[in-house]
């Protein structure tokens, strides 16, 4: 298995001295921790106790199978150990080397009541940094088994997030070893590959993915936003109309963003329609919006004299339930909740921000205006959380939500972007 790839000095290292009672790989995407932490992870199932129970914690029992299974079952990484692996996608058991090992989904902190009553001898945590800081603590109180290991892997986050301040920065004092990876550190990448990843992170981004740094976000969010490179007069002819995206306001304002993918394989908001109800002086209710909704998209041009469009999918900020359900009694197809994961989504916009992947059409001024002051919050940076100051960023928002929840359908299309794997 060994040989198969080539491994670095220091995934060696870090897969010969994983052997304290905690021991976190940490550091860039793509940077070989996680290939390290795995191989590690074998060594120790292969050595564990016969008594207590092996676990794979991960944000989800699908990150745990796209994170931890695909590498693990993928023979051109692991060789017939690979044909060792058995699991079926759903299940929340596999086995492993002749083991069984327990999966569990750790989204919140209602997940520390999984772990009761478990006697553990063995855990490998995916993504610790998204793992609520009880379970974490609920999941070292079952490790009790003699020479029982929890073996952690996460890209790095804020400085003052608690798995940094609490367990890394204090190996000398826990039994603890931690080892930090930047994206060179891993001598299996192609070097086209990892010039064009270094290219397509900026800012807060490139300094955690690429260099592997704990650091605390502060400024522009949207650092490369640059209206001359991507505001437009004109759009290409759109191959794939792939969402109108919204966020929802009754006092605040209501943003809709109309987004599509270019011939030319970037994305485009084409359009935008924007309520205030403080500039207009008039609030509208739920059906009012529906039906504004409907004749701003059938006003869209779309080349020549034709006007209209059928979005793929209407996506609308999730805690708007009253108006999801007045869209489904409008007849409205393909409405669906956001993908509200914050910083997924941010990633996302600017990555394709930085790859000059995402134009904007010069009518869409709402969301023209919002971008440059889209910063973050030093307030919440302090106490160790990257957030968004929440203030003038309803078309922002509603961009983050079209292009997070629709990117398995561009992100085929859409050369060499952000890989974020770990």
């Amino acid at each position: 298995m060994l040989d198969s790839l080539p491994l670095s000095r220091k995934q060696i290292r870090s897969i010969a001295d994983a052997t304290a009672r905690i021991n976190i790989w940490h550091g860039a995407i793509r940077s070989g921790k996680t290939f390290a932490s795995l191989i590690a992870f074998l060594i120790s199932i292969a050595a564990a106790p016969s008594s207590g129970l092996i676990i794979i914690v991960g944000r989800s029992l699908q990150t745990i199978e796209r994170n931890v299974f695909d590498p693990l079952q993928d023979e051109a990484l692991f060789g017939p150990i690979a044909r060792m692996v058995k699991h079926t996608r759903g299940a929340s058991t596999a086995i492993i080397l002749g083991r069984t090992v327990h999966l569990v989904g750790a989204a919140d902190s209602r997940a520390e009541g999984r772990l009761r009553g478990m006697t553990c001898c063995l855990a490998y945590v995916d993504e610790a940094t998204l793992i609520p800081r009880g379970f974490w603590n609920q999941l070292l109180g079952r490790l009790s088994v003699p020479g029982a290991k929890l073996m952690a892997t996460t890209n790095p986050d804020n400085p003052g997030h608690w798995l940094r301040k609490e367990f890394i920065n204090r190996a000398g004092e826990l039994d603890l070893r931690s080892w930090q990876f930047t994206l060179d550190d891993n001598p299996a990448l192609d070097p086209k590959y990892v010039a064009s990843l270094k290219s397509e992170y900026t800012g807060l981004w490139y300094r955690r993915f690429i260099l592997g740094h704990w650091v605390q976000s502060e400024g522009a969010i949207y650092e490369t936003f640059d209206a001359q490179r991507h505001v437009v007069d004109t759009v290409p002819p759109i191959s794939r109309w792939l969402c109108d995206a919204i966020d929802y306001g009754t006092v605040n304002p209501f943003a809709d963003l109309l987004i599509g993918l270019g011939v030319d394989r970037s994305l485009y908001v084409v359009s935008e329609y924007r309520h205030d109800s403080r500039t207009a002086r008039k609030q509208m209710t739920d059906s009012e919006y529906s039906q504004a909704r409907r004749r701003w998209l059938q006003s869209v041009p779309t080349g020549g004299n034709v006007l209209g469009v059928s979005p793929e999918w209407t996506i609308v900020d999730p805690s708007a339930s009253s108006f999801i359900e007045q869209l489904h009694r409008d007849g409205v197809q393909g409405v669906t909740p956001a993908d509200n994961a914050v910083l997924d989504g941010i990633r996302g916009v600017a990555g394709l921000f930085a790859a000059d992947r995402l134009k904007i059409h010069r009518s869409c001024t709402g969301l023209i205006d919002e971008l440059p002051g889209y910063s973050w919050d030093d307030e919440a940076a302090a106490k160790g959380e990257d957030k968004p100051i929440k203030r003038d960023d309803h078309s922002c928002d509603a961009l983050r939500y079209g292009v997070r929840t629709t990117e398995v359908l561009w992100r085929p299309h859409i050369p060499t972007l952000l890989e974020v794997a770990a």
